[in-house]
């Protein structure tokens, strides 16, 4: 890191404290008042470079200089950084990243995704079948926010019914916002040889599942190998399950804090796209954790001389309150035009499953707050219990009642 930083008691650490839980902790808005770029640490005491507004964000995401190859020699590590080599693509630069990118854009565009949206809304409606079965209180997260995305990752993965309760309890046991070291291991290699299972399947079922249809298609040619394929999946499973899950509970939370807004969107339904677009800037859950680069040359970024080798991240919540980028960036605003935001990244690294994601949320938030007119929390809101401590900031639980 280079000479001219500030000293490392002026440093902040992450995960950095938030005063209430639906805003970025605050320390955010004092870093991007002082520069664009700014020093860091992270947890294990690595120093990184933390970007911090949002037209700094976008051009340190697509410029070629910065990379996301976590494997590079040169990027630094923290005395109890261990995470290892795991093969995923979106560590990978192009044009190795690109191979990856290409096989899947097919499977997660919007003509699929529009395709989808059916199984998506039965996968709503059956949960909420449920809630009103068992009646309130209710849990939103275990019932409903958790339940929907791993559903829904059954239905792309083609996993049939019995094995539903299987993956499901994998992806629980892995889920970051909760995640307990001593079991995650085990629910990994569960996981991953269920994911082998689906692709011995492929030649009988070429075409039911993500997997399996990659496995059929690009196995034989060499453009995939069983392992790149098992990997691709696991990342698919661990984005598309704990990042949906906690921006339904938060989003939730969110409207139910502000009636009107909530009101508004019962009412008129064609606000829903632009509500969710402002959830996904609103909240970021994927922030910190989910953009971490390292620059490959020197470079200057308005005061800061980063050297090659520094370690970067982007901070999409940061970005998206950049009072430069949005208007009244902290007020919470469904007709707001949002979709500039870096909830999904920017560049060649945006995520893969965005038109999912969107899909995922229009259905889950409209079918809940239409089908549940009277939701409310069952508890005072100061004692919703949040994973502050978490790489994806979401609540462990959110008790409603109805």
């Amino acid at each position: 890191m280079s000479a001219d930083a500030t000293g490392p008691a002026a440093v902040p650490a992450f995960p950095m404290a938030r005063s209430c839980p639906l805003a970025p902790p605050d320390e955010y808005a004092r870093m991007r008042a002082t520069a664009p770029v700014v020093r860091a640490a992270l947890p294990n005491g690595a120093p990184v470079w933390a970007v911090t507004r949002h037209a700094e964000a976008r051009q340190l995401l697509s410029d070629p200089r910065i990379s996301s190859a976590t494997g590079r020699p040169e990027r630094p590590r923290g005395p109890d950084d261990d995470r290892p080599d795991d093969g995923f693509f979106v560590d990978l630069d192009p044009p190795e990243h690109t191979r990856f990118r290409r096989v899947l854009i097919p499977e997660l565009g919007v003509r699929p995704m529009n395709a989808l949206r059916p199984a998506v809304q039965r996968i709503a409606d059956a949960a909420i079948d449920d809630l009103l079965a068992a009646g309130p209180p209710a849990d939103l997260v275990a019932g409903y926010a958790r339940r929907v995305p791993a559903r829904v990752l059954c239905e792309v993965f083609g996993v049939p019914p019995a094995d539903q309760g299987f993956l499901e309890s994998r992806l629980r046991m892995l889920s970051v916002t909760s995640m307990d070291p001593s079991v995650a291991a085990e629910a990994s290699r569960d996981v991953r040889g269920y994911l082998r299972e689906l692709i011995r399947d492929a030649e009988r079922e070429p075409r039911h599942g993500v997997i399996r249809r990659l496995a059929a298609r690009h196995l034989p040619t060499g453009e995939l190998t069983a392992d790149e394929l098992v990997n691709m999946g696991f990342l698919m499973l661990l984005a598309g399950y704990d990042s949906p899950a906690n921006t339904i509970s938060l989003g939730v939370l969110t409207l139910l804090r502000h009636p009107a807004q909530l009101a508004a969107l019962r009412a008129d339904p064609g606000l829903l796209p632009g509500a969710v677009e402002e959830l996904l800037r609103f909240h970021s859950v994927q922030d910190w954790v989910s953009f971490d680069r390292v620059a490959t040359a020197d470079l200057e970024v308005g005061a800061a001389r980063i050297r090659a080798g520094d370690r970067l991240t982007v901070l999409a919540a940061s970005a998206n309150r950049d009072e430069r980028a949005f208007e009244r960036p902290d007020t919470f605003d469904i007709r707001r035009s949002a979709h500039h935001h870096l909830a999904f990244g920017h560049g060649v690294h945006q995520c893969v499953g965005a038109n999912l994601a969107r899909a995922e949320l229009r259905v889950a938030v409209g079918t809940l707050v239409t089908r549940l007119p009277e939701l409310r929390l069952a508890v005072a809101f100061e004692e919703v219990p949040f994973a502050h401590d978490a790489p994806f900031f979401g609540p462990h639980a959110v008790p409603v009642t109805w």
